[in-house]
Formats: C-alpha cells, structure tokens, sequence
C-alpha cells in the first residue's frame, strides 16, 4: 500500500492509503487500538473505518481482541449502533469499516457546550436504554460505555467502540491482575469480580454517563483512578446537578450491587412514567457564542464544589428527585399510551389527527416475517406467511383473519376489482377474498417465475417467459395474454392514479431503455419511446414519468423526468452515485432513500436537489411523502419522519426486532387520513399521527 502522511494529535506518522477497497480521506481520531479515519466506499458511502495501530498488529494476544470487537460489533449491529460494513481482522493492518454517523461524541458535546437541559438529558437516557437492551438482547456487554463511546446522532444517540466488549458465551475471559476499562465509568464488580462482569455493568456505566452529560463530571470525581475505584466500590455518588426528575433512576443505575439494578426494559417503562420525551429533535444544543463548533475538541470539563455543598446538594436532588417521580407517574397515569386502544370503534380513517390516539398491535402472534398491509375500503389489509387479516385503522382491532396460503408474501395486498388480492413468493398462487369478511371469492395458481403487478382493477402477470396477461380482479378470468411488441423480457410497474401500467426493457449495452405504456384493459401499447442510459420508473404525475438513471455498475447517478406529451425530458444529477435506492415522487419532487440509509430530494421543477440526509439507517423500505414529510421503515422495525422541505429529520418510533431474518423487501408505510400505518419484524402492525412525527 501506498502510504500518506497524516498529522494531528495522536496520528501515526505514516497511514495506509487504503483499508480493503475503501479510500481513508482524513484521520478522525486516535484511540490506544488504532487510528479511526474517514473513508468513501467505490460509491461514494461515507465510512468511518478503525485501522489498528502497526505495533499491535504484529501481537497475537492483540488481533484476538480485534477479532472479538468486529465479532461483537457485528452482532449488534443495528439502530443504536454503527453498523459494521466490512472488516478484515486478518489484513496486515487489521481494520473494521461501520457507517459513518455524523456528529459529536458526548465528550465533545458536553466539553464544547457544557451540561445538557433536562428534557434533552431524557432522551439521552432513553436512547442509550434502548442501545444496552439490543445489545444485550444479542448476548454482548459492552463493558465501556462512557462519553467519549456515544455518538449523538441526529437520530438518537449511538454505542460505538466494542473494543473489550464480550459476548456472555464467550471463552475469553480477563487476565488476573489486569484491569481493563475506564475507571470513572466502571462497576463496582469491575474491580473487584472482573470474571464475572454481566449486563447490569453497563448500566452501572449509564448511570454514571448520565451523570457527566448532566453536570460535566463524573459521579466519582478524582484525578486518581486508584481513588475512583475506591469510591466506585464504598461511597455514594455525587447527583449534585442532576435534574430532580431523573436522579432517582440515576441513583438505582448506580446501585452497587448488580441485582439492585434496573433492566433496560425497566428504565423505558419509568422514563415514560416521568413524561420522558421520545421526540428526535438533534441532540446537538445551539453553539455558545464564539465557540468554534468545527474544532474537534476532546475530554470532559471538570466542575468542583466544596465537599459540605455537594454532599448537601446530593441528598437534595435524590429527596425532591423522589417527589417530582411520583407526581410524574401520578400525571402519567391519566394519560393515554398508545398500545392497543385508541378512538372508538367505527371511526372514520379521515378523523382528524387531533382526534386519533396510536395504536399496536401483534395479530397473528404465531405467524413470522414482517406483515406487509396495505389500505382500502376503510380497512388495513395485511398478510404474512400463512396468514391473512384486516384491521380497523382507528384502534386497531382485528376484523377478520384467515389461513393464507404458505410461504412468504410477495407484497403488500392490492384492492382491485372490489376484492383484496393475496399473492405468494415466485407468484405460485394468487388469491381474492371479500373485503368485508375475508372469505376467498377466487384463486389461481401461476406459473414459477410469474410476476404480478396491479393496475386499476387488474392483475397484471408477467411470466418468465416475457408473456404478459391481463387479469379481471373482480372474476379472476383472463382478460387478454399476449407478448409486448419488442419487449421480450418486460419489467411491469403502475402508480397510484395513473390509469395506465409502464413496461420497460433495456438495450444489451444498457445504452438505451425502452418505455412502453400499456392500457390494463386490452393490453394495447399506447406510446413507446426510447431514453439514454438505464431508467426505472418510480412515479407518474401531472401527465409526466419520473425515472432513476443508473450507470453501467448499476450506480444511480441522476433522476429523470419524461414527459409523452411534449416528448422532453430534465434531468438532474447526484453528487455520487447510489446503491439500490428506492424513490417515490410526490408534487415534482422525487425522494431517494439509498441502501446504507442515504435520504435526499431532487426537485424536478427547479432542477437541482434539494437537501441530503445520512440518516444512519442501513436498509429501508421505499419512502412515501405526503407533502409536509417523508415516511420510510427501517429493518429494525423503526417507523421514521423527515421534514420534506428541510431534510431534517423529526421523529422515529422504537425499534421492534423480531427473531426471524427480514428477508424480502421491506414494505413501505400507508399515509392515509392524517395517519401513518407500518410494520415491523416482530409482526407488529401500528399507527401514529402523521402531523405529529415528535410526539411519537
């Protein structure tokens, strides 16, 4: 490799130029394992990417260690964490690439602009309660939370650095004599039973974060880690400082013995009880004035305070803390949490968001994989493996359920002639029940291979062969069957409100992408035209196509618009090209989300793009708008809100992971009536007010 000089505090000499196939831009950061540097994948994906330093990788004790944190890192994996891209513990320089997740640590965030408020303190709190619980559900202990190991994402806050972290089924076990961690943050049982560090350590660690993030020190305060240690294990810990609404679950985190402790789980259900805001405003405070927010600033500021004061000042915050939780928990027992209940039965789906409460709900508990549901005649319709069923939008309650045909689903139910139509994976069996009762009107089985589309009231099936047949939704009997002229293998797609259904081919040099517009009625071609590079379709609007144009690697590099009337076309370029987007167009904007959690806006109208998010979720479904934000699932369950005007995002619900592998693609949420309807692996199906992405 090539090497380049890098410099800044901590930076080795001489860097790599390369870790596998990504590029290391600039250094980020230098730890005592390695140097973490900013890279760009082939497409562009920004990376942060952790190169072990030369000296240690040359020590077979040491590449084990790396070994375990990219293990460990991989396991957790998910919404709060960075989530690992590509690692190679076995490379000369050992390195591990996750995403990059912009924003400051903890430590920089407190540093730069001092303690946190109270309401932002609380969603801290519960986001890394929501990190330890998926961590820990995975069977991995962290053993090193601390400030500097937060990231404050836009999203919420993210766990990062596994670095002495140890699944619970692990061999490894800590050298005798060896201590390892941060001793301002460790547990008591750190010190003094290392051998048998557990779970209710992190929280331990949590209790004293939240501390730091509250006040800028830590809840056992020295210069000496031999005296931290010796408070950490015998004295009471400093809350001076620590809002009264939080001291006392802070208090129970740093409870000394680990039985004494609450559970992630436990620590969600009181943060709720003391009004706990789960909105997802950045948790970025707004700079002081004249301090330079670009400068990388590391370390936590130290506050001191006569012994008598804090000693006062803590006995203060726990008794008043004890008072405000139970006023809060008597508030919070009046108030409504969406769960299964919500407005009266028979409710409009078109009743104001004012009016309506979320609800989730699990109706199939026995079924796997994510429900993928859809909306119509006044009910949610959904289907899984094995199983069918509609729900009321306004509580959630089931309306009817009944045995679907094995296998995965190939999709989100459609309503096509007055029916609701079920298909399976491979299009081997397609099938229309009343809407009202879910009883089976008809069925037909396909051919392997078939692929079914929807427009207006017909099935339209394309069979591997290239054949397309029209189906009659309402009797189930063919309607016409023919070849496309000059479409000998036709990718099918239709939008919402557009009468017509679109067939496109491209050349063999992927020069060329051929359109054609079909009526669904007859099968007849109604125009035809021919468009420069590869194009996927993803909306129609105002008598207009809007495509993605993708490169030759298969890299969507700009966004189209085709009108038939005029025969012109606008096209925008990105920046970079991207992986598998899925997109959606609403008022001449088309909205991308790329694998690797990539959001951005083209606006057609005005020819350019509109705003770009990193938006730390790995792999999403299709994004849907309607007008004032933009809606997309992420595979962990979590339902999220971006502002359409400014990219920002607004609000995301909690993950729901389930124990089967998501494997299909991930259907996208229904905004219907001021209403948001979604899934999640765990067989959830839920709803949350559309106006209010904060609130939920």
């Amino acid at each position: 490799m090539t090497p380049r000089g890098n410099t800044g505090a901590g930076a080795e000499a001489e860097l790599p130029e390369y870790a596998g196939h990504y590029r290391l831009e600039s250094s980020l950061g230098s730890g005592g394992m390695g140097v973490v540097h900013l890279a760009r994948s082939t497409s562009g994906m920004k990376l942060a990417v952790k190169v072990v330093h030369a000296e240690f990788a040359k020590d077979p004790e040491f590449r084990s260690r790396f070994r375990q944190e990219v293990a460990a890192a991989r396991r957790v994996s998910g919404a709060f964490t960075a989530p690992v891209v590509d690692a190679d513990p076995e490379a000369e320089r050992p390195w591990m690439a996750t995403l990059f997740i912009p924003g400051p640590t903890l430590s920089e965030q407190v540093k730069r602009n001092g303690p946190m408020p109270a309401e932002q303190l609380r969603r801290l709190m519960a986001g890394l309660a929501e990190a330890l619980r998926d961590i820990h559900r995975v069977g991995v202990v962290h053993r090193d939370l601390k400030p500097s190991n937060v990231l404050l994402a836009e999203d919420g806050p993210k766990v990062i650095d596994f670095g002495i972290s140890r699944p619970r089924d692990s061999e490894l076990r800590t050298e005798t004599g060896k201590l390892i961690g941060t001793p301002p943050f460790m547990a008591p049982e750190q010190f003094r039973r290392p051998r048998e560090v557990g779970p209710a350590a992190d929280i331990f660690a949590l209790g004293s974060v939240m501390v730091h993030a509250a006040t800028g020190r830590g809840p056992f305060d020295s210069d000496s880690p031999y005296i931290v240690a010796y408070q950490v294990v015998h004295d009471e810990p400093d809350l001076t400082g620590v809002p009264p609404s939080l001291a006392p679950l802070v208090l129970r985190c740093l409870a000394k013995e680990p039985e004494d402790r609450p559970t992630p789980d436990e620590l969600m259900r009181e943060l709720r009880s003391v009004a706990a805001s789960y909105d997802t405003q950045a948790f970025i405070p707004a700079q002081r004035a004249g301090d330079d927010a670009s400068a990388p600033r590391l370390g936590a500021e130290k506050r001191s305070a006569p012994a008598a004061e804090r000693r006062f000042g803590r006995k203060a915050a726990v008794g008043v803390g004890a008072l405000g939780l139970v006023m809060a928990a008597a508030l919070g027992s009046v108030q409504l949490i969406g769960g299964g209940g919500g407005t009266p039965s028979g409710a409009s789906p078109h009743t104001k968001a004012a009016a309506f409460s979320s609800w989730r709900v699990r109706p199939v508990p026995d079924a796997s994989g994510m429900p993928q549901c859809s909306y119509g005649a006044g009910k949610v319709f959904c289907a899984q493996a094995g199983a069918a069923f509609a729900l009321s939008p306004a509580d959630g309650r089931l309306l009817w359920h009944r045995a679907g045909a094995a296998g995965p689903v190939c999709g989100q139910p459609v309503l096509a002639g007055s029916l609701v139509q079920f298909c399976t994976v491979g299009g081997s069996l397609l099938t229309a029940r009343d809407p009202r009762t879910g009883d089976e009107v008809w069925k037909r089985r396909l051919p392997r291979g078939t692929t079914v589309r929807y427009a207006g009231g017909t099935a339209l099936l394309t069979g591997a062969d290239g054949t397309v047949t029209g189906v009659d939704g309402r009797s189930g009997r063919t309607k016409w069957h023919r070849r496309l002229p000059g479409y000998s293998t036709p990718s099918l797609a239709s939008f919402a409100g557009d009468p017509l259904a679109y067939a496109t081919t491209s050349s063999q040099d992927g020069a060329h992408t051929h359109v054609a517009a079909v009526d669904p009625e007859t099968g007849a071609v109604r125009w035809g035209a021919s468009l420069d590079g590869l194009m996927n379709p993803v909306g129609s609007q105002g008598g207009s196509l809007f495509f993605l144009s993708a490169d030759r690697s298969r890299g969507t590099n700009a966004v189209v618009r085709y009108t038939p009337g005029s025969k012109a076309s606008r096209r925008v370029a990105l920046p970079v090209p991207r992986q598998s987007p899925q997109a959606t167009a609403h008022g001449g904007t088309v909205y991308l989300l790329a694998a690797g959690g990539s959001l951005e806006a083209v606006d057609l109208n005005a020819g350019k793009r509109l705003w770009h998010l990193e938006t730390s979720v790995t792999r999403g479904s299709a994004p849907i708008a309607d007008g004032g934000h933009v809606f997309f699932t992420s595979a962990d369950g979590r339902l999220l809100a971006v502002d359409a005007r400014s990219g920002r995002l607004v609000g995301q619900t909690p993950a729901r992971l389930g124990t089967a592998v998501v494997t299909a693609d991930l259907p996208a949420p229904l905004v219907v009536g001021g209403r948001v309807y979604a899934t999640a692996p765990d067989g959830t199906v839920f709803a949350v007010a559309a106006r209010d992405p904060a609130g939920w």
